[in-house]
Protein backbone atom coordinates (compact mmCIF):
# COMPACT_ATOMS: atom_id res chain seq x y z
CA UNK A 1 0.00 0.00 0.00
CA UNK A 2 1.50 3.45 -0.97
CA UNK A 3 0.36 6.90 -0.58
CA UNK A 4 -0.78 8.31 -4.07
CA UNK A 5 2.28 10.02 -5.38
CA UNK A 6 1.82 14.38 -5.76
CA UNK A 7 4.88 15.33 -7.53
CA UNK A 8 4.16 15.96 -11.39
CA UNK A 9 7.87 14.87 -12.25
CA UNK A 10 6.90 11.25 -10.33
CA UNK A 11 3.68 10.92 -12.14
CA UNK A 12 4.90 11.54 -15.73
CA UNK A 13 7.65 8.94 -15.14
CA UNK A 14 5.03 5.88 -14.27
CA UNK A 15 2.94 7.14 -17.00
CA UNK A 16 5.76 6.86 -19.37
CA UNK A 17 6.70 3.29 -18.49
CA UNK A 18 3.31 2.03 -20.09
CA UNK A 19 4.24 2.99 -23.80
CA UNK A 20 8.12 2.27 -23.25
CA UNK A 21 7.12 -1.13 -21.52
CA UNK A 22 5.06 -1.87 -24.13
CA UNK A 23 7.55 -0.92 -26.85
CA UNK A 24 9.78 -3.52 -24.41
CA UNK A 25 7.54 -6.33 -24.54
CA UNK A 26 6.56 -6.26 -28.13
CA UNK A 27 10.49 -6.82 -28.61
CA UNK A 28 10.12 -9.87 -25.73
CA UNK A 29 7.59 -11.25 -28.11
CA UNK A 30 9.27 -10.66 -31.06
CA UNK A 31 12.02 -12.81 -29.57
CA UNK A 32 9.75 -15.61 -28.45
CA UNK A 33 8.64 -16.00 -31.83
CA UNK A 34 11.83 -16.26 -33.68
CA UNK A 35 12.19 -18.73 -31.04
CA UNK A 36 9.44 -20.99 -31.98
CA UNK A 37 6.32 -19.82 -29.69
CA UNK A 38 3.13 -19.37 -31.96
CA UNK A 39 2.35 -15.70 -32.88
CA UNK A 40 -1.24 -16.54 -31.41
CA UNK A 41 0.28 -17.27 -27.77
CA UNK A 42 2.76 -14.93 -27.57
CA UNK A 43 0.10 -12.07 -28.69
CA UNK A 44 -2.21 -13.28 -26.13
CA UNK A 45 0.31 -13.17 -23.00
CA UNK A 46 1.45 -9.73 -24.86
CA UNK A 47 -1.88 -8.70 -23.94
CA UNK A 48 -1.90 -10.20 -20.30
CA UNK A 49 1.32 -8.51 -19.10
CA UNK A 50 0.02 -5.27 -20.83
CA UNK A 51 -3.08 -5.40 -19.43
CA UNK A 52 -1.61 -5.92 -15.62
CA UNK A 53 0.91 -3.07 -16.12
CA UNK A 54 -2.48 -1.01 -16.74
CA UNK A 55 -4.07 -1.99 -13.83
CA UNK A 56 -0.98 -1.36 -11.88
CA UNK A 57 0.13 1.76 -12.88
CA UNK A 58 -3.46 3.76 -13.21
CA UNK A 59 -4.36 2.13 -10.10
CA UNK A 60 -1.42 3.37 -7.71
CA UNK A 61 -1.73 6.84 -9.66
CA UNK A 62 -5.62 7.18 -9.07
CA UNK A 63 -5.95 10.44 -10.08
CA UNK A 64 -6.69 11.43 -13.67
CA UNK A 65 -5.07 8.10 -14.75
CA UNK A 66 -7.61 5.89 -13.43
CA UNK A 67 -10.40 8.14 -14.43
CA UNK A 68 -9.64 7.72 -17.55
CA UNK A 69 -9.10 4.15 -16.83
CA UNK A 70 -12.78 3.38 -15.46
CA UNK A 71 -14.02 5.59 -18.58
CA UNK A 72 -12.47 3.20 -21.26
CA UNK A 73 -13.88 0.26 -18.93
CA UNK A 74 -17.14 0.69 -19.96
CA UNK A 75 -15.92 0.88 -23.96
CA UNK A 76 -14.55 -2.78 -24.03
CA UNK A 77 -17.50 -4.33 -25.22
CA UNK A 78 -16.59 -2.76 -28.25
CA UNK A 79 -13.36 -4.08 -28.44
CA UNK A 80 -12.78 -8.06 -30.61
CA UNK A 81 -13.38 -10.90 -27.94
CA UNK A 82 -9.96 -11.67 -29.06
CA UNK A 83 -7.78 -8.50 -27.68
CA UNK A 84 -11.14 -7.62 -24.91
CA UNK A 85 -10.09 -10.47 -22.31
CA UNK A 86 -7.27 -9.22 -20.36
CA UNK A 87 -8.06 -5.51 -20.64
CA UNK A 88 -11.76 -6.76 -19.35
CA UNK A 89 -10.72 -7.73 -15.98
CA UNK A 90 -7.69 -5.41 -15.54
CA UNK A 91 -10.26 -2.09 -16.02
CA UNK A 92 -13.25 -3.87 -14.53
CA UNK A 93 -10.72 -4.23 -11.27
CA UNK A 94 -10.58 -0.18 -11.87
CA UNK A 95 -14.26 0.23 -11.04
CA UNK A 96 -14.23 -0.43 -7.46
CA UNK A 97 -10.58 -1.18 -6.70
CA UNK A 98 -7.20 0.29 -6.38
CA UNK A 99 -4.26 0.15 -4.16
CA UNK A 100 -5.33 1.90 -1.36
CA UNK A 101 -3.77 4.31 1.21
CA UNK A 102 -2.46 3.35 4.21
CA UNK A 103 -4.09 3.28 7.71
CA UNK A 104 -2.47 5.86 9.11
CA UNK A 105 -2.29 8.61 5.92
CA UNK A 106 -6.17 7.67 6.58
CA UNK A 107 -6.32 8.93 10.49
CA UNK A 108 -3.90 11.67 9.72
CA UNK A 109 -6.42 13.26 6.93
CA UNK A 110 -9.65 12.40 9.27
CA UNK A 111 -7.98 14.21 12.26
CA UNK A 112 -7.33 17.15 9.87
CA UNK A 113 -10.66 17.28 8.36
CA UNK A 114 -13.08 16.06 11.36
CA UNK A 115 -11.51 17.07 14.08
CA UNK A 116 -8.64 15.54 16.30
CA UNK A 117 -11.69 13.51 18.52
CA UNK A 118 -12.77 12.21 14.87
CA UNK A 119 -13.30 8.17 16.10
CA UNK A 120 -15.97 10.38 18.90
CA UNK A 121 -17.81 10.39 15.72
CA UNK A 122 -18.33 6.24 15.05
CA UNK A 123 -19.71 3.80 17.16
CA UNK A 124 -16.97 1.37 14.67
CA UNK A 125 -14.85 2.47 12.21
CA UNK A 126 -13.44 -0.21 9.53
CA UNK A 127 -9.63 0.28 9.10
CA UNK A 128 -9.60 -1.59 5.65
CA UNK A 129 -11.30 0.18 2.49
CA UNK A 130 -14.73 -0.71 1.41
CA UNK A 131 -13.57 0.37 -2.21
CA UNK A 132 -10.27 2.58 -3.69
CA UNK A 133 -11.28 4.56 -6.68
CA UNK A 134 -9.95 7.56 -8.89
CA UNK A 135 -9.59 10.28 -5.99
CA UNK A 136 -10.97 9.04 -2.48
CA UNK A 137 -11.10 5.61 -0.79
CA UNK A 138 -14.39 4.38 1.20
CA UNK A 139 -14.91 3.05 4.60
CA UNK A 140 -17.27 1.08 6.06
CA UNK A 141 -18.53 2.62 9.46
CA UNK A 142 -21.21 2.82 11.94
CA UNK A 143 -21.84 6.18 12.81
CA UNK A 144 -23.13 8.03 16.44
CA UNK A 145 -26.87 6.58 16.21
CA UNK A 146 -26.37 3.47 14.95
CA UNK A 147 -26.93 3.16 11.38
CA UNK A 148 -24.48 2.24 8.71
CA UNK A 149 -22.37 4.67 6.90
CA UNK A 150 -19.92 5.12 3.84
CA UNK A 151 -17.26 7.42 4.61
CA UNK A 152 -15.79 8.69 1.74
CA UNK A 153 -12.12 10.36 1.79
CA UNK A 154 -10.23 12.77 -0.52
CA UNK A 155 -7.00 11.67 -1.06
CA UNK A 156 -4.19 14.46 -0.02
CA UNK A 157 -3.08 15.95 -3.05
CA UNK A 158 -5.90 14.77 -5.59
CA UNK A 159 -6.05 18.25 -7.40
CA UNK A 160 -2.82 18.46 -8.53
CA UNK A 161 -2.55 15.01 -9.56
CA UNK A 162 -5.57 15.25 -11.27
CA UNK A 163 -4.06 18.38 -13.22
CA UNK A 164 -0.86 16.69 -13.78
CA UNK A 165 -2.70 13.93 -15.33
CA UNK A 166 -4.59 15.38 -17.77
CA UNK A 167 -1.65 17.04 -19.40
CA UNK A 168 0.41 13.58 -19.80
CA UNK A 169 -2.30 11.26 -20.58
CA UNK A 170 -1.59 11.59 -24.12
CA UNK A 171 1.22 9.09 -23.56
CA UNK A 172 -1.75 6.36 -23.42
CA UNK A 173 -2.68 6.91 -26.81
CA UNK A 174 0.17 4.44 -27.74
CA UNK A 175 -0.76 2.19 -25.71
CA UNK A 176 -4.90 2.50 -26.03
CA UNK A 177 -4.08 2.25 -30.13
CA UNK A 178 -2.92 -1.07 -29.74
CA UNK A 179 -6.13 -3.03 -28.64
CA UNK A 180 -8.80 -0.34 -29.38
CA UNK A 181 -7.87 1.35 -33.17
CA UNK A 182 -10.22 4.34 -34.03
CA UNK A 183 -11.41 5.19 -30.21
CA UNK A 184 -10.24 8.65 -29.47
CA UNK A 185 -8.80 9.15 -26.60
CA UNK A 186 -7.90 13.36 -26.74
CA UNK A 187 -11.84 14.37 -26.74
CA UNK A 188 -12.07 11.82 -23.72
CA UNK A 189 -9.46 12.80 -21.50
CA UNK A 190 -10.03 16.93 -22.26
CA UNK A 191 -14.21 16.26 -21.20
CA UNK A 192 -12.61 15.05 -18.11
CA UNK A 193 -10.38 17.70 -17.11
CA UNK A 194 -12.80 20.02 -17.96
CA UNK A 195 -15.03 18.26 -14.52
CA UNK A 196 -12.15 17.66 -12.63
CA UNK A 197 -12.97 20.80 -10.02
CA UNK A 198 -16.05 19.48 -9.45
CA UNK A 199 -15.45 16.16 -8.64
CA UNK A 200 -12.74 17.60 -6.18
CA UNK A 201 -15.69 19.68 -4.44
CA UNK A 202 -17.19 17.74 -1.95
CA UNK A 203 -19.78 20.46 -0.91
CA UNK A 204 -20.93 20.71 -4.54
CA UNK A 205 -21.35 16.76 -4.71
CA UNK A 206 -22.82 16.65 -1.37
CA UNK A 207 -25.75 19.38 -2.62
CA UNK A 208 -26.45 17.49 -5.70
CA UNK A 209 -27.03 13.81 -3.85
CA UNK A 210 -29.12 15.13 -1.55
CA UNK A 211 -31.53 16.38 -3.98
CA UNK A 212 -31.61 13.03 -5.75
CA UNK A 213 -32.08 11.60 -2.23
CA UNK A 214 -35.38 13.39 -2.09
CA UNK A 215 -36.75 13.22 -5.17
CA UNK A 216 -36.22 9.19 -5.11
CA UNK A 217 -36.93 8.29 -1.32
CA UNK A 218 -39.69 5.73 -1.08
CA UNK A 219 -39.02 5.26 -4.75
CA UNK A 220 -39.89 1.48 -6.19
CA UNK A 221 -37.10 1.25 -8.75
CA UNK A 222 -34.07 3.77 -7.60
CA UNK A 223 -32.42 4.31 -4.56
CA UNK A 224 -29.83 7.07 -3.66
CA UNK A 225 -28.02 6.87 0.03
CA UNK A 226 -28.86 10.18 1.90
CA UNK A 227 -26.08 12.32 3.23
CA UNK A 228 -25.43 12.49 6.67
CA UNK A 229 -22.03 15.03 7.25
CA UNK A 230 -19.63 16.46 4.68
CA UNK A 231 -16.59 18.49 5.41
CA UNK A 232 -14.02 19.72 3.16
CA UNK A 233 -12.12 16.73 1.42
CA UNK A 234 -15.10 14.12 3.35
CA UNK A 235 -18.43 12.51 2.66
CA UNK A 236 -20.25 10.92 4.82
CA UNK A 237 -23.48 8.87 3.63
CA UNK A 238 -25.98 6.02 4.29
CA UNK A 239 -24.34 2.43 3.47
CA UNK A 240 -25.69 1.02 0.56
CA UNK A 241 -25.82 -2.63 0.29
CA UNK A 242 -26.39 -4.45 -3.10
CA UNK A 243 -24.97 -6.34 -5.69
CA UNK A 244 -22.35 -4.43 -7.58
CA UNK A 245 -23.16 -4.16 -11.40
CA UNK A 246 -19.83 -4.79 -12.29
CA UNK A 247 -20.59 -8.32 -10.40
CA UNK A 248 -23.83 -8.64 -12.59
CA UNK A 249 -21.60 -8.39 -15.49
CA UNK A 250 -19.68 -11.30 -14.04
CA UNK A 251 -21.86 -13.96 -12.96
CA UNK A 252 -25.42 -12.48 -13.06
CA UNK A 253 -28.17 -14.51 -13.96
CA UNK A 254 -30.77 -13.33 -17.46
CA UNK A 255 -33.48 -11.81 -14.84
CA UNK A 256 -31.18 -9.47 -12.78
CA UNK A 257 -29.10 -8.64 -16.12
CA UNK A 258 -32.71 -7.47 -17.61
CA UNK A 259 -33.89 -5.81 -14.37
CA UNK A 260 -30.56 -3.86 -14.07
CA UNK A 261 -30.27 -3.15 -17.76
CA UNK A 262 -33.84 -1.61 -17.77
CA UNK A 263 -33.30 0.44 -14.75
CA UNK A 264 -30.36 2.18 -16.15
CA UNK A 265 -32.13 3.43 -18.96
CA UNK A 266 -34.97 4.03 -16.70
CA UNK A 267 -32.41 6.40 -14.73
CA UNK A 268 -30.87 7.94 -17.78
CA UNK A 269 -33.81 9.23 -18.87
CA UNK A 270 -36.31 9.53 -16.31
CA UNK A 271 -33.84 10.67 -13.62
CA UNK A 272 -32.53 13.61 -14.96
CA UNK A 273 -36.14 14.90 -16.19
CA UNK A 274 -36.82 14.46 -12.66
CA UNK A 275 -34.20 15.61 -10.49
CA UNK A 276 -32.80 18.49 -13.54
CA UNK A 277 -29.27 16.31 -13.05
CA UNK A 278 -27.48 13.97 -15.21
CA UNK A 279 -25.19 11.37 -12.94
CA UNK A 280 -22.29 12.07 -15.68
CA UNK A 281 -20.03 9.10 -14.35
CA UNK A 282 -22.04 6.00 -15.58
CA UNK A 283 -19.45 3.21 -15.19
CA UNK A 284 -20.66 -0.08 -13.29
CA UNK A 285 -18.53 0.68 -10.24
CA UNK A 286 -21.49 3.37 -9.43
CA UNK A 287 -24.40 1.10 -9.37
CA UNK A 288 -25.65 -1.73 -7.22
CA UNK A 289 -28.52 -4.01 -7.91
CA UNK A 290 -30.63 -4.19 -4.34
CA UNK A 291 -32.37 -6.72 -3.63
CA UNK A 292 -35.94 -6.84 -1.59
CA UNK A 293 -36.32 -9.08 0.70
CA UNK A 294 -38.65 -11.69 -0.39
CA UNK A 295 -39.44 -9.77 -4.08
CA UNK A 296 -39.00 -11.09 -6.99
CA UNK A 297 -35.98 -9.63 -9.43
CA UNK A 298 -38.79 -7.36 -11.11
CA UNK A 299 -39.25 -5.63 -8.28
CA UNK A 300 -35.08 -5.11 -7.18
CA UNK A 301 -34.59 -1.11 -7.28
CA UNK A 302 -31.01 0.73 -9.24
CA UNK A 303 -28.77 1.53 -5.99
CA UNK A 304 -26.86 5.29 -7.47
CA UNK A 305 -23.48 6.39 -6.14
CA UNK A 306 -21.48 9.33 -6.62
CA UNK A 307 -22.15 12.49 -7.59
CA UNK A 308 -19.21 14.40 -8.00
CA UNK A 309 -19.57 14.64 -11.47
CA UNK A 310 -23.07 15.98 -12.98
CA UNK A 311 -24.77 18.66 -15.26
CA UNK A 312 -27.30 20.47 -14.32
CA UNK A 313 -30.08 20.53 -16.42
CA UNK A 314 -33.20 21.92 -14.99
CA UNK A 315 -35.38 20.70 -18.40
CA UNK A 316 -34.32 17.52 -18.29
CA UNK A 317 -32.44 16.09 -21.39
CA UNK A 318 -32.19 19.08 -24.38
CA UNK A 319 -35.92 18.03 -26.31
CA UNK A 320 -34.07 18.18 -29.87
CA UNK A 321 -32.50 15.04 -28.66
CA UNK A 322 -35.60 13.02 -28.53
CA UNK A 323 -37.88 15.10 -31.19
CA UNK A 324 -34.68 14.08 -33.63
CA UNK A 325 -34.82 10.13 -32.37
CA UNK A 326 -38.26 10.26 -32.96
CA UNK A 327 -38.38 11.31 -36.71
CA UNK A 328 -35.62 9.07 -37.25
CA UNK A 329 -38.35 6.26 -36.41
CA UNK A 330 -40.97 7.78 -38.85
CA UNK A 331 -38.04 8.10 -41.56
CA UNK A 332 -38.32 12.01 -41.79
CA UNK A 333 -34.90 12.36 -43.19
CA UNK A 334 -35.39 15.96 -43.98
CA UNK A 335 -36.78 16.92 -40.35
CA UNK A 336 -34.34 15.35 -38.32
CA UNK A 337 -31.51 16.87 -40.70
CA UNK A 338 -33.37 20.50 -39.90
CA UNK A 339 -33.39 19.73 -36.16
CA UNK A 340 -29.91 18.63 -36.28
CA UNK A 341 -28.66 21.27 -38.26
CA UNK A 342 -30.74 23.92 -35.81
CA UNK A 343 -28.46 22.44 -32.66
CA UNK A 344 -25.73 22.99 -34.20
CA UNK A 345 -24.16 19.02 -35.16
CA UNK A 346 -24.30 20.36 -39.05
CA UNK A 347 -22.32 23.24 -39.47
CA UNK A 348 -23.88 26.30 -41.74
CA UNK A 349 -20.38 25.56 -44.03
CA UNK A 350 -21.74 21.76 -44.72
CA UNK A 351 -24.43 20.87 -47.00
CA UNK A 352 -25.14 17.07 -46.37
CA UNK A 353 -27.51 14.14 -47.64
CA UNK A 354 -30.36 13.67 -45.07
CA UNK A 355 -30.59 10.55 -46.67
CA UNK A 356 -27.26 9.42 -45.88
CA UNK A 357 -27.22 10.99 -42.22
CA UNK A 358 -30.26 9.06 -41.43
CA UNK A 359 -28.69 5.84 -42.25
CA UNK A 360 -25.60 7.07 -40.06
CA UNK A 361 -28.53 7.60 -37.26
CA UNK A 362 -29.83 4.35 -38.07
CA UNK A 363 -27.98 2.03 -35.24
CA UNK A 364 -28.68 4.70 -33.16
CA UNK A 365 -32.36 4.44 -32.85
CA UNK A 366 -31.87 0.68 -33.81
CA UNK A 367 -33.15 -0.46 -29.98
CA UNK A 368 -35.90 2.04 -29.75
CA UNK A 369 -37.49 0.78 -33.40
CA UNK A 370 -38.69 -2.67 -31.23
CA UNK A 371 -40.83 -3.33 -28.37
CA UNK A 372 -37.63 -4.57 -26.50
CA UNK A 373 -34.01 -4.78 -27.64
CA UNK A 374 -30.93 -7.34 -26.58
CA UNK A 375 -27.94 -5.76 -25.92
CA UNK A 376 -24.87 -7.11 -27.30
CA UNK A 377 -20.94 -6.83 -27.17
CA UNK A 378 -21.54 -7.80 -31.02
CA UNK A 379 -23.89 -5.61 -31.84
CA UNK A 380 -21.52 -2.47 -30.36
CA UNK A 381 -18.65 -3.89 -32.12
CA UNK A 382 -20.57 -4.06 -35.10
CA UNK A 383 -21.54 -0.58 -34.65
CA UNK A 384 -18.15 0.64 -33.78
CA UNK A 385 -16.02 -1.31 -36.58
CA UNK A 386 -19.14 0.96 -39.31
CA UNK A 387 -17.70 3.98 -37.72
CA UNK A 388 -13.82 3.10 -37.42
CA UNK A 389 -13.32 1.73 -40.61
CA UNK A 390 -12.49 4.78 -42.86
CA UNK A 391 -13.40 3.28 -45.83
CA UNK A 392 -16.89 3.32 -44.47
CA UNK A 393 -19.54 5.79 -45.71
CA UNK A 394 -20.49 5.92 -42.20
CA UNK A 395 -17.11 7.29 -41.29
CA UNK A 396 -16.57 10.12 -43.69
CA UNK A 397 -20.24 11.14 -43.01
CA UNK A 398 -18.80 11.36 -39.44
CA UNK A 399 -15.86 13.17 -40.01
CA UNK A 400 -18.21 15.81 -41.00
CA UNK A 401 -20.48 15.86 -38.18
CA UNK A 402 -19.83 18.21 -35.72
CA UNK A 403 -20.78 17.32 -31.78
CA UNK A 404 -22.03 20.86 -30.15
CA UNK A 405 -19.92 21.89 -26.90
CA UNK A 406 -23.42 21.48 -24.59
CA UNK A 407 -23.60 17.82 -25.61
CA UNK A 408 -20.36 16.85 -25.30
CA UNK A 409 -21.41 15.49 -21.51
CA UNK A 410 -24.68 14.00 -22.73
CA UNK A 411 -22.94 11.86 -25.55
CA UNK A 412 -20.54 10.53 -22.96
CA UNK A 413 -22.82 9.44 -20.81
CA UNK A 414 -25.33 7.94 -23.32
CA UNK A 415 -22.67 5.79 -25.25
CA UNK A 416 -20.70 4.69 -21.51
CA UNK A 417 -24.47 3.36 -20.52
CA UNK A 418 -25.19 1.72 -23.62
CA UNK A 419 -21.67 -0.02 -22.82
CA UNK A 420 -22.65 -1.37 -19.68
CA UNK A 421 -26.34 -2.23 -21.49
CA UNK A 422 -23.90 -3.89 -24.06
CA UNK A 423 -21.79 -5.62 -21.03
CA UNK A 424 -25.26 -6.95 -19.16
CA UNK A 425 -26.28 -8.14 -22.43
CA UNK A 426 -29.74 -7.03 -20.87
CA UNK A 427 -32.85 -7.30 -22.43
CA UNK A 428 -34.57 -3.56 -22.31
CA UNK A 429 -37.40 -1.76 -23.44
CA UNK A 430 -35.87 1.27 -24.17
CA UNK A 431 -38.57 2.63 -26.37
CA UNK A 432 -40.65 2.63 -23.32
CA UNK A 433 -37.67 4.39 -20.86
CA UNK A 434 -37.72 7.02 -23.70
CA UNK A 435 -41.25 7.79 -23.95
CA UNK A 436 -41.41 8.56 -20.29
CA UNK A 437 -38.95 10.46 -19.91
CA UNK A 438 -36.90 11.63 -22.75
CA UNK A 439 -38.44 14.90 -23.81
CA UNK A 440 -39.57 15.32 -27.16
CA UNK A 441 -39.68 11.66 -27.87
CA UNK A 442 -43.46 11.13 -27.55
CA UNK A 443 -45.56 11.87 -30.14
CA UNK A 444 -47.01 15.13 -29.74
CA UNK A 445 -50.96 15.26 -28.96
CA UNK A 446 -53.98 17.48 -30.56
CA UNK A 447 -55.02 20.01 -28.80
CA UNK A 448 -58.56 19.58 -27.99
CA UNK A 449 -61.27 21.69 -27.46
CA UNK A 450 -61.89 23.09 -23.47
CA UNK A 451 -64.98 20.89 -21.75
CA UNK A 452 -67.69 23.97 -20.23
CA UNK A 453 -65.83 24.86 -16.90
CA UNK A 454 -62.72 24.87 -18.45
CA UNK A 455 -63.60 27.25 -21.07
CA UNK A 456 -65.47 29.22 -17.98
CA UNK A 457 -62.39 29.46 -16.24
CA UNK A 458 -60.20 30.67 -18.99
CA UNK A 459 -63.19 33.36 -19.70
CA UNK A 460 -63.03 34.07 -15.59
CA UNK A 461 -58.99 34.66 -16.14
CA UNK A 462 -58.91 36.86 -19.17
CA UNK A 463 -61.45 38.77 -17.01
CA UNK A 464 -59.12 39.18 -14.31
CA UNK A 465 -56.26 39.68 -16.78
CA UNK A 466 -58.36 42.85 -18.21
CA UNK A 467 -58.76 44.07 -14.61
CA UNK A 468 -55.21 44.19 -13.50
CA UNK A 469 -55.98 41.04 -11.28
CA UNK A 470 -54.95 37.83 -12.69
CA UNK A 471 -52.09 36.31 -11.01
CA UNK A 472 -48.72 35.14 -12.57
CA UNK A 473 -48.57 31.25 -12.60
CA UNK A 474 -45.48 30.42 -10.12
CA UNK A 475 -42.70 28.75 -12.00
CA UNK A 476 -43.01 24.70 -11.54
CA UNK A 477 -38.79 23.98 -11.51
CA UNK A 478 -38.50 20.70 -9.88
CA UNK A 479 -34.76 21.11 -8.97
CA UNK A 480 -35.09 24.55 -7.25
CA UNK A 481 -38.14 22.85 -5.03
CA UNK A 482 -36.20 19.61 -3.94
CA UNK A 483 -33.12 21.55 -3.56
CA UNK A 484 -35.18 24.13 -0.85
CA UNK A 485 -36.30 20.58 0.55
CA UNK A 486 -32.86 19.33 0.68
CA UNK A 487 -31.34 19.90 3.99
CA UNK A 488 -28.38 22.18 4.50
CA UNK A 489 -25.05 20.97 4.66
CA UNK A 490 -23.66 20.27 8.34
CA UNK A 491 -21.36 23.60 9.16
CA UNK A 492 -17.61 22.65 8.78
CA UNK A 493 -14.26 24.34 7.44
CA UNK A 494 -14.30 25.28 3.46
CA UNK A 495 -11.52 26.51 1.56
CA UNK A 496 -11.52 29.26 -0.23
CA UNK A 497 -10.09 27.41 -3.22
CA UNK A 498 -13.21 25.01 -2.78
CA UNK A 499 -15.95 28.04 -2.20
CA UNK A 500 -14.57 29.60 -5.81
CA UNK A 501 -14.29 26.39 -7.25
CA UNK A 502 -18.17 25.55 -6.31
CA UNK A 503 -19.10 29.05 -7.43
CA UNK A 504 -17.90 29.21 -10.95
CA UNK A 505 -18.98 25.33 -11.45
CA UNK A 506 -22.16 26.76 -10.47
CA UNK A 507 -22.14 29.86 -12.89
CA UNK A 508 -20.89 27.91 -15.65
CA UNK A 509 -23.05 24.23 -15.34
CA UNK A 510 -25.67 25.50 -17.91
CA UNK A 511 -24.67 28.30 -20.40
CA UNK A 512 -26.95 27.11 -23.03
CA UNK A 513 -29.82 24.76 -23.58
CA UNK A 514 -29.09 21.65 -22.10
CA UNK A 515 -25.60 23.48 -21.64
CA UNK A 516 -23.15 20.93 -19.77
CA UNK A 517 -19.77 23.05 -19.52
CA UNK A 518 -17.44 24.57 -21.65
CA UNK A 519 -15.63 22.25 -24.42
CA UNK A 520 -14.49 22.21 -28.14
CA UNK A 521 -16.45 23.00 -30.83
CA UNK A 522 -14.95 20.64 -34.00
CA UNK A 523 -15.08 17.34 -31.77
CA UNK A 524 -16.47 14.41 -33.67
CA UNK A 525 -19.44 12.14 -32.40
CA UNK A 526 -18.45 8.34 -32.22
CA UNK A 527 -20.22 5.41 -31.40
Amino acid sequence: MSDLPRKAVTRTAKLATLPLSFAGRATWGLGKRIGGRSAERVAQELRQRTAEQLFSVLGELKGGAMKVGQALSVFESALPESLAGPYRTALTKLQEAAPPMPAASVHKTLAERLGPDWRELFLEFDERPAAAASIGQVHRAVWGDGREVAVKIQYPGAGEALLSDFTQLGRLARVVGTWAPGLEIKPLVEELRDRVAEELDYELEAASQRICAAEFRDDPDVVVPDVVLQREGVLITDWLSGIPLSEVIADGDQPQRDRAGQLLARFLFSGTSRTGLLHADAHPGNFRLVPAPDEPVERWRLGVLDFGAVSRLPEGLPPAIGQALRLSLHDSAEEVYARLRAEGFVTESRELDPEEVLRYLAPVIEPARVEAFTFSREWLRGQAARIADPRSEAHQLGRQLNLPPAYLLIHRVTMSTVGVLCQLGATVRIREEMAAGLPGFAEPTAPTAPTAPAAEAEGAEAEDAEAGTAKRPAPAKKVAKTAKKAPKKAPGKTSKKTAKTAERTRKGSASAEGGVGEGGGDARPRI
